[in-house]
């Protein structure tokens, strides 16, 4: 039997998982925000695109199970079996779980060391580390303490916990940081940032190497995927995976191609707009140690 224009009509705010009636209460239980005062059934009919009629029969169910409740004064907010629901969710959740796997994949595609920073106080420790696959590379462990205004990991943590400046602004547009030798003048490294439920930050992830094999161009190319990733952790964790995205599709500027010969760039290294003089072989990583600081 053909649907009526009624119930066919696709709720907003979720995609389709092929059971619309599923799809319809989830986009009520989407339409709140955390910032929202309880809603009426025409906020909630302007938010899911539902029509009201389809709505209250949908609020009435969820209400049933308690995971809507209906004020005395006939609006909606969240049940207290969201609560629970979350309590349950949370009680299971490691985030080495979320982390690692996305982490060994980006290690994978880059073969270069992956890292997962975050910030303690006035400071940035590593979580979680995967070693490059190379054999010259930079060497950072978990549990390693640095500082935030060197290098890219802590320039993400900075920016997302609201630091002010041009520098810090263009981090927040472009959702990553290229460094070259802001910590070590052999190793580069590119960070973008996690987030979890309300675009809460939770860390910085990035890839790091030695100059030898990061250089702009090739952190150019890592940028996307690495933004990709960085998407993915967010949606695991409960944030909005939009802004990623969106950064991950916008072309490089060519701003950090021309610091590279010498002009500031607001999301590269200080230490790249300068020319900078082949190592010694007093200073050159040997092949028997093959470590670097990381970025």
């Amino acid at each position: 039997m053909a649907r009526s224009s009624e119930t066919a009509r696709t709720p907003q705010g979720v995609t389709a998982s092929g059971i619309d009636v599923l799809d319809r209460a989830a986009s009520i239980l989407f339409a709140f925000r955390r910032d929202d005062e309880p809603l009426t059934l025409t906020q909630l009919s302007e938010r899911t695109g539902l029509y009201k009629s389809t709505l209250s029969r949908l609020a009435q169910a969820l209400c049933h199970h308690n995971l809507l409740n209906r004020r005395d004064d006939g609006r909606y907010w969240i049940g207290p079996s969201i609560m629970h629901l979350g309590a349950v969710y949370e009680a299971g959740f490691d985030l080495r779980d979320v982390l690692l796997p996305i982490m060994k994949a980006l290690n994978v595609e880059s073969g270069e060391a992956v890292s997962f920073h975050v910030r303690e106080r006035d400071h940035r420790v590593c979580l979680y580390r995967i070693a490059s696959r190379h054999s010259i590379r930079a060497e950072v462990h978990p549990g390693d303490v640095q500082s935030l205004d060197r290098g890219a990991g802590g320039r993400v943590l900075l920016a997302f916990s609201g630091e002010s400046g041009a520098l810090y602004d263009e981090v927040r547009r472009r959702h990553v940081y290229l460094s070259i030798g802001e910590r070590d003048p052999e190793t580069a490294g590119i960070s973008a940032p996690v987030f979890r439920v309300g675009q809460e930050l939770v860390g910085a992830l990035g890839i790091v190497g030695p100059i030898t094999r990061m250089g702009i161009d090739e952190m150019e190319r890592y940028r996307p995927r690495l933004l990709q990733f960085a998407a993915q952790a967010t949606v695991a964790l409960g944030g909005d995976p939009a802004p990623l995205l969106a950064a991950a599709a916008t072309p490089a500027t060519g701003t950090a191609r021309s610091a590279a010969s010498g002009a500031a760039s607001p999301h590269t290294g200080a230490d790249a707009r300068k020319p900078r003089a082949r190592p010694s072989s007093k200073t050159r990583p040997s092949p028997a140690s093959g470590k670097a600081a990381g970025e």
